[in-house]
C-alpha cells in the first residue's frame, strides 16, 4: 500500500515530502464531513471553500498515522514555488504569461493566464473562468508524468 511505500521512505530518510493540490480528494473528504454530521464551510456562492476544508490538514493526519510521524507540517504551496531558483523554462512561461496578461488587460479581457489545452498550439491566453472551474481530473497516463514517475522512483 502507499502507506507501507512512505513508511519505508520515513524510516530510510526519516522525512517524507507529500505535495497535494487544493482540491484534492475534495468530495471524499466533503462526504466524509456531511456523514459525521460536520458543516461544510461554503461561500457566498455555495461553493466549497476549500481554505477551510483544509485538505492539507486532512492527510497530515491521516499520513502521519500511517507513517508513524510524530510531527507534521502542512505548507502552502507559494513556499515551495519559491524555493527554488526559476530555470529558463520557468523565466519565458513568466514573461508570456506576463505580455499576454497585459494584452487581455488592456483589451478588456477577463481570464485566467495559461496555455489553453484545447485551443490549437495550447496558446498562451486568458482562459474563461467558465472553463476552468476544476473538477477535471487528472490525467495520469500523460506520458510526462509516467516519466516523472519513474524519474522519482514511484510504482
Amino acid at each position: 500500500s502507499e502507506g507501507a511505500r512512505l513508511k519505508n521512505i520515513m524510516d530510510e530518510t526519516g522525512c517524507v515530502n507529500v505535495f497535494l493540490s487544493e482540491g484534492s480528494c475534495v468530495k471524499q473528504i466533503v462526504a466524509e464531513m456531511e456523514a459525521a454530521g460536520e458543516e461544510v464551510p461554503r461561500d457566498a456562492f455555495g461553493h466549497i471553500s476549500l481554505a477551510k476544508v483544509n485538505v492539507g490538514a486532512y492527510f497530515s493526519k491521516r499520513l502521519a498515522s500511517l507513517v508513524g510521524a510524530e510531527k507534521t507540517l502542512v505548507q502552502k504551496s507559494g513556499y515551495f514555488a519559491r524555493s527554488a531558483a526559476s530555470n529558463d523554462f520557468d523565466r519565458d512561461l513568466i514573461r508570456k504569461c506576463a505580455e499576454a496578461g497585459v494584452e487581455s488587460a488592456m483589451a478588456g479581457v477577463s481570464g485566467c493566464m495559461g496555455e489553453d489545452e484545447e485551443k490549437e498550439g495550447k496558446p498562451i491566453r486568458a482562459i474563461e473562468f467558465s472553463r476552468i472551474k476544476g473538477g477535471k481530473a487528472f490525467d495520469v497516463s500523460q506520458a510526462w508524468f509516467q516519466e516523472l514517475l519513474k524519474e522519482v522512483g514511484q510504482p
